[in-house]
């Protein structure tokens, strides 16, 4: 027996209005009505790339999981944010390209790039930044809020003897020199870019002459200017049997190359994407704007992230979890320490206690996929709960290897699999 929809019930109830004084029709059976689920109290945190897709095809298993959270109108049940560190497109395309492969409406603002927390380093926005990427990293640059951007082709085309190593490239005359370019004062990289070696060269050189690559080399500035890096991630997941070089892979080769010329680390002001603390903080804040907009009443206090990345998505959402427990216990100290007797009782009051301590999400959940990254072209275990152990650290240098964090709540062979298993958990269909 099927359930109705509120726009059945609409009908109907319009239907009876319009037929009130006529005939009464021939009783019919009442339709079952299905029971009103409970509004959730979790959120979903699905990485794209080897979780949903691959390359620009679709994983059937996406299809079959996103068919399990929406409902018969094609509106998701559960507050889901997409969290991917690719960042060479706008967030806008990104949720177009969802859309599509889903076959579900996906806004930007279930969308996290690799590079959307930068909107919240607005000590930068007012600086004069090169950005280095591909895609249209300047329009990016200018819709997360920086109102002065310089491209790596623009400071090429201002100094074009810096770039050398492409022979076809080199200016065949000598060049004017260059007198209004104006001083960078940081560096952000979005991502991989297309010609590494000339990205290379050029950023070396801002750093080299604090921002200044047309003038002589003096003394090397150290601390050297502000580094941005997004996206930390070493491989990634497409078409080919084989994973790809990431954004991770441009970065060791950076500094390595600053350590190798200067004798010095290279140093960042901000790693952001995954697996850093501060993407899963805007993710939970996009999740929370998600379930109120949606009217959900419950508080949402646990995230299951999923993705086939043990060196990203499986680390950042464990070190995210850590970050939880560690923010609850701070605050139940503090509360002992306002009020020891009363934090002690067990009285009527507790939950507003609870309430002045502030703890809301209590979990982040990791759940691995076996369709990307991760064992690709094997079963998963038997027992989802098996631990993964990595003995090759992918993540980034400034990310100390805990073997801990790379080992998954959940093991699971996709990502349908791996809602099914979040529904089991929360005793929620």
């Amino acid at each position: 027996e099927a359930c109705w929809s509120q726009e059945s019930q609409i009908s109907a109830a319009k239907a009876a209005a319009r037929g009130h004084g006529a005939a009464a029709p021939q009783a019919q059976p009442a339709p079952a009505r299905c029971p009103t689920p409970s509004p959730p109290a979790f959120g979903f945190l699905f990485d794209i790339d080897g979780v949903l897709v691959r390359g620009s095809q679709v994983i059937p298993a996406a299809r079959d999981a996103f068919r399990a959270l929406s409902d018969g109108d094609g509106q998701l049940r559960v507050p889901v944010v997409f969290l991917t560190n690719a960042g060479n497109c706008l967030r806008k395309a990104k949720a177009e390209e969802l859309s599509h492969a889903l076959g579900l409406q996906v806004s930007p603002e279930q969308v996290i790039l690799s590079h959307s927390p930068l909107r919240l380093f607005s000590e930068f926005h007012h600086k004069c930044v090169l950005v280095a990427g591909q895609g249209p990293v300047e329009e990016n640059a200018r819709n997360l809020g920086f109102k002065h951007v310089v491209t790596i082709e623009a400071l090429r085309k201002a100094f074009p003897l810096l770039d050398m190593v492409d022979q076809s490239r080199r200016p065949k005359e000598l060049p004017p020199p260059t007198t209004d370019f104006p001083t960078i004062e940081g560096v952000i990289l979005f991502g991989e870019p297309v010609r590494w070696e000339t990205s290379l060269q050029l950023i070396i050189d801002v750093l080299l002459s604090n921002g200044n690559p047309g003038a002589e080399l003096e003394d090397i500035p150290y601390p050297h200017l502000p580094v941005l890096a997004c996206n930390m991630d070493l491989l990634w997941m497409a078409e080919a049997k084989m994973p790809r070089f990431g954004h991770g892979t441009f970065l060791l080769c950076l500094e390595n190359i600053y350590k190798k010329v200067t004798g010095r680390e290279l140093k960042y002001e901000a790693l952001i994407g995954k697996p850093s603390t501060v993407t899963y903080r805007y993710a939970e804040y996009l999740i929370k704007q998600q379930a109120e907009k949606q009217g959900w009443k419950a508080p949402i206090r646990r995230l299951y992230a999923i993705g086939d990345n043990p060196m990203s998505d499986i680390y950042g959402a464990n070190l995210y979890n850590s970050y939880l427990k560690s923010a609850q216990q701070n605050q139940v100290e503090a509360a002992v320490k306002r009020s020891p007797v009363a934090a002690s009782a067990q009285t009527e009051d507790q939950p507003e206690q609870r309430e002045d301590c502030n703890i809301s999400m209590e979990s982040c959940e990791s759940i691995l996929v076996c369709t990307g990254v991760y064992r690709h072209n094997a079963e998963a275990p038997g027992n989802p709960e098996e631990c993964v152990t990595e003995t090759v650290f992918h993540g980034h240098r400034d990310f100390c290897f805990d073997p801990s964090l790379v080992e998954a709540s959940y093991v699971v062979q996709d990502v349908h699999d791996a809602v099914q298993l979040a529904f089991k958990k929360e005793n929620w269909s």
